[in-house]
């Protein structure tokens, strides 16, 4: 007999990846050329043949006792120094190795995190629409996960909804910019409003909240927006990064968690994700990618890639009659469902061969996530099925806020 949490976890299990298995079947049924899957951020260019390289000489150079064996919980050292010194040359931070705590991915960082800050009955505050699994995270250590709405106009935070959630019980408030689902990059100015309600509520309950920076698209960014580390809005921002998508490697695992020194009980934040790797069964990030990214943290993916994309697909939605969120970051499109259930948009763009993700998978009905790390030419062969998908919603360039009849 399974346990009551795991079957409300199941209960609760990924839209994305239920979309990415109905892709999968579809492509049986009908051939992979024909189905267009649009349903999960899984990077669509190579890794750096540079990291490759790293890889081999990695390898080639070190006693493989001691390339594949167990480190510190934290990580290795020359590692961490070499994260720490990277991102101080980059964001003018000033950190060093002991700062720096090696993870299995981001998501394995965030739950490091939470096992650290939180108590049975802790809320954690998340901006919608937001990344699912953060609520299955919070509530693997017993804590709620509190939404907080969004301006339906730029989908930045409703400050004032943001100031009334905040409650005794806020351990934490996590934010994803560029964001997951919409691609949305929250300016300096929405950054600093954040930090001053959460300065002001610290004050008013005179007790820490953290505010944790999911990072996996920092890199991500288009139109002139800039590459943003957040500690220096927020002296208890915590950082948590993955090279899954700046370095094309979602599968191996690999990323980090920041503790700043001016973070509330930063030794013991440090101490306390140190056990709790070991004791969450992570027990230290994969060892030879460890090496690898150290050596390539200059590299970055194909931006340009994303970014042609990214304009393919937003101008010829938007030409078809779709609303779409014009995306500065990230690799999604978020796109207002002509139909009221957007569940049951997704089911008629599945007519088409089109997989798209729910906006409820992310907290917001009424949307759809459109996920654009695809090939140029699968990309291509949709927009006709995205034409004929508008043109049976009664959609036309000028109406964009038409409905399905």
């Amino acid at each position: 007999m399974v346990s009551e949490k795991i079957r409300q976890a199941l209960a609760g299990s990924s839209a994305i990846r239920a979309m990415f298995r109905e892709g999968k079947e579809l492509a049986a049924e009908v051939g992979a050329e024909n189905v267009y899957d649009f349903s999960l951020g899984n990077p669509a260019t190579p890794a750096p043949d540079s990291l490759n390289q790293a890889i081999r000489e990695i390898l080639d150079e070190t006693d493989p006792l001691t390339v594949h064996g167990y480190m510190d919980n934290s990580g290795y050292e020359d590692v961490r120094q070499a994260v720490a010194e990277n991102l101080n040359r980059r964001f003018q931070t000033d950190f060093d190795a002991h700062n720096v705590i090696m993870t299995v991915g981001a998501a394995g960082g965030l739950n490091i995190i939470f096992k650290t800050i939180l108590d049975a009955g802790s809320e954690v505050l998340a901006f919608v629409p937001y990344f699912g699994e953060y609520k299955s995270y919070a509530a693997n250590f017993d804590a709620k996960l509190v939404e907080v709405a969004p301006d339906y106009e730029t989908f930045w935070p409703d400050l004032e909804d943001f100031r009334s959630k905040i409650s005794p019980a806020t351990r934490a408030v996590i934010v994803n910019t560029p964001n997951n689902p919409t691609g949305v990059v929250y300016p300096a100015g929405i950054m600093e409003q954040i930090a001053a309600v959460l300065l002001e509520k610290e004050k008013e309950y005179g007790a820490d909240i953290y505010l944790i920076s999911d990072e996996p698209y920092r890199e991500l960014v288009y139109d002139g927006a800039e590459e943003d580390f957040l500690t220096k809005y927020y002296h208890n921002t915590l950082v948590g990064y993955s090279f899954s998508k700046s370095l094309s490697l979602p599968g191996e695992r690999i990323g980090y968690v920041v503790v700043p020194n001016e973070a509330s009980d930063s030794e013991l934040l440090i101490d306390g994700m140190n056990v709790s790797n070991r004791t969450l069964g992570f027990v230290n990030a994969p060892s030879l990618m460890q090496k690898a990214v150290a050596r390539c943290l200059e590299e970055k993916t194909n931006i340009d890639f994303y970014d042609a994309n990214r304009k393919l697909l937003y101008e010829n939605l938007t030409k078809f009659g779709f609303f779409c969120i014009r995306p500065q970051g990230a690799f999604y499109l978020w796109m207002k469902s002509p139909l009221k259930d957007e569940e049951a948009f997704v089911r008629l763009a599945k007519k088409y061969n089109l997989i798209l993700v729910k906006g409820g998978a992310f907290a917001c009905p009424g949307y759809v996530r459109i996920a654009y790390c695809v090939s140029k030419d699968m990309l291509m062969r949709a927009l006709p099925a995205f034409e004929k998908l508008a043109a049976e919603c009664k959609l036309t360039p000028s109406d964009e806020a038409a409905h399905c009849l």
